[in-house]
């Protein structure tokens, strides 16, 4: 036998039955030689790597690891030159928190983005498709600046054609300007950069370009091969010519795919959406995906039941380089995943099943048990704890970025365990798995259902809902470090159900609802609810019973009402009505 044929490819937890296909024996003489081993195995199941290596030698082979992804890699097959047609450039637009990165989009595409978001930050990444006046079109990726964002940062460099350092006139090079310009150079991005804010009474660019100097980043103008360009993103000034600058970037890269093929491309943010399912962002990169198409990304799969693109309007097909929602996948797939376009359903659900198991395994193989010497050094340290947190959220980005913040802040004394992160609302498995492990479950944008919530109550365990990522970890800091001011905490004081909604002129939608619980005051502010997933936040606009205004509807009465500036109400949807109190606090 060759040399080549000795060594085995192997993922770590094989079955014992895998195992004996691939060295070609019967399944019982590897059984046997586990008995000889002092281990009792069955059939199926699973090994550790140590026990794999020490049976392949008594076979004579020599067994190599390869991590789960490779295993089940799909092979895609090169386009011919006469295939490849002209792309659109796809372009991140990087830099520090509020230096003006959704401005500039705001402005690109005259619309506005920034209203959606938390407290003025960005905390998904955001696909756009623009296309210019002069008929070109242009994907644009939108990263957040904070710095709990590293991993979609280096997501976004890597999926990109060209990047958009944004960097404010009045103000400095940050270290997140630093941390996305490296991003770009290590995914080897063309860097165009754009100094913002330059109409602000204090603005110099020009102490900006010294700064990007002195970090060797040369801009045109003093003789660098950089692109620079002086703008306002809010007043629009000098927009279209970093424009011009980044579509001549674009023109040198000659950027090209082959549209007539299977789709293949990358997840860029993943959620749980109600009466829609999980929704998947995905930017295709080759090939074009149309509606019905079967796709494969990770550990899901499903077929695309509806495209819609970022406007929300529904599409049939995307080409290279267009980013679309799609609905009909069974899972929320990993921001930053691959996804391919599968011929077959069958070999799809296989390898989605696969590397399942695979991941399964590999999370229960690497959890932490305590071990003696674990023991010791907290009994040497003297006042050694755990926090053990429950991570879910509404997007797959920002629950991987706040989860990693959460983990960085342990400290010699305060262990930080994320013990699990998921995509959805807040349901009563996570709580039982909280009770289990006296962890504290944290909730990214999402709500806990009320069966969820009642057994909170019942189990107390502590709930914490954040809508702005740094207001969680500053919390969860502060509770470590025991300093625990007091604080401004909402308490909910009421759950309504809506029943039935009503359309009045003048009025606006007007809502029918059964207060399940507690009591609504008329001065209480309220959040809508779709799902477990927070839509909206705001104040009440009216509350009566039957025609009279009245003050308070207590648990179990009807009434209606209706919100301040906000009409998309649907039946079904809960509100929660909150006050928020000053509590001193303890942990």
């Amino acid at each position: 036998m060759s040399e080549e044929s000795k060594v085995l490819k192997v993922t770590e937890f094989l079955t014992a039955n895998e195992l004996a296909n691939l060295m070609d024996v019967q399944v019982n003489q590897v059984i046997a030689t586990c008995m000889s081993l002092g281990l009792f195995v069955s059939i199926n199941q699973r090994l550790d790597a140590e026990t794999i290596t020490l049976v392949a030698e008594e076979y004579g082979y020599k067994v190599e690891f390869i991590s789960v992804d490779a295993a089940e890699t799909i092979e895609e097959e090169e386009d011919s030159p006469e295939d490849l047609q002209p792309r659109p450039p796809i372009i991140t637009v990087m830099g520090h928190v509020d230096h003006g990165k959704t401005s500039l989009l705001d402005h690109i595409r005259s619309t506005n983005v920034i209203a959606g978001e938390a407290g003025g930050i960005t905390q998904h990444i955001g696909a756009y498709n623009v296309k210019l006046e002069g008929g070109r079109e242009i994907t644009f990726l939108d990263t957040p600046g904070h710095e709990a964002f590293t991993a979609m940062r280096a997501r976004g460099a890597q999926v990109t054609d060209i990047a958009i350092i944004i960097v404010a006139a009045d103000d400095n090079v940050m270290p997140q300007t630093v941390e996305a310009i490296n991003h770009a150079s290590a995914a080897g991005v063309p860097i165009v950069f754009a100094i913002n804010k330059i109409d602000k009474p204090n603005a110099n660019p020009d102490k900006v370009k010294e700064e990007l100097a002195k970090m060797n980043y040369l801009v045109e103008e003093w003789g660098g091969k950089y692109q620079s360009q002086d703008i306002s993103a809010k007043n629009g000034i000098n927009v279209e010519q970093l424009l011009e600058k980044v579509l001549l970037e674009a023109d040198l890269l000659e950027l090209k795919a082959n549209p007539n093929k299977p789709a293949v491309g990358s997840v860029i943010e993943s959620s749980l959406d109600r009466g829609r399912g999980y929704v998947a962002t995905l930017l295709v990169q080759a090939g074009t995906l149309k509606a019905g198409d079967l796709i494969l990304s990770g550990q899901y799969y499903g077929h695309v039941k509806a495209m819609f693109n970022e406007r929300n309007q529904k599409i049939e097909e995307a080409g290279p380089s267009q980013p679309v929602l799609v609905l009909g996948l069974n899972g929320a797939p990993q921001a930053g995943e691959k996804f391919h376009v599968m011929e077959n359903e069958r070999e799809a659900k296989e390898i989605a099943t696969k590397r399942s198991q695979l991941q399964r395994e590999q999370g229960l193989r690497t959890q932490k048990h305590i071990t003696l010497d674990e023991i010791g050094r907290r009994i040497a340290i003297g006042n050694f704890q755990e926090l053990n947190l429950v991570v879910k959220g509404d997007v797959d980005g920002s629950i991987e970025a706040l989860a990693d913040s959460l983990i960085k802040l342990s400290t010699e004394e305060i262990q930080v365990n994320v013990i699990h992160k998921a995509v959805g609302q807040i349901s009563e498995s996570d709580i039982m798995l909280a009770a289990a492990s006296n962890a504290i479950v944290i909730g990214f944008q999402v709500r806990p259902s009320m069966a969820a919530r009642r057994l909170a109550e019942k189990e107390e365990i502590d709930i914490r809902l954040y809508s702005i990522i740094y207001d969680a970890i500053e919390e969860i800091k502060a509770a470590m470090e025991g300093m625990l001011s007091p604080e401004i905490k909402e308490q909910i004081i009421a759950t309504l159900e809506i029943r039935d909604t009503f359309k009045i002129t003048k009025v606006g939608t007007v809502a029918g609802c059964m207060v399940k619980e507690g009591k609504i005051k008329r001065s209480s502010k309220v959040r809508v609810i779709r799902d477990g997933i927070v839509i909206y936040t705001g104040e009440l606009g009216s509350l009566k019973r039957f025609k009279d205004d009245v003050k308070e509807v207590a648990s179990g009465y009807e009434c209606g009402l209706n919100i301040k500036n906000f009409n998309d109400i649907k039946v079904g949807d809960m509100i929660e009505a909150f006050e928020e109190v000053e509590v001193s606090r303890t942990l």
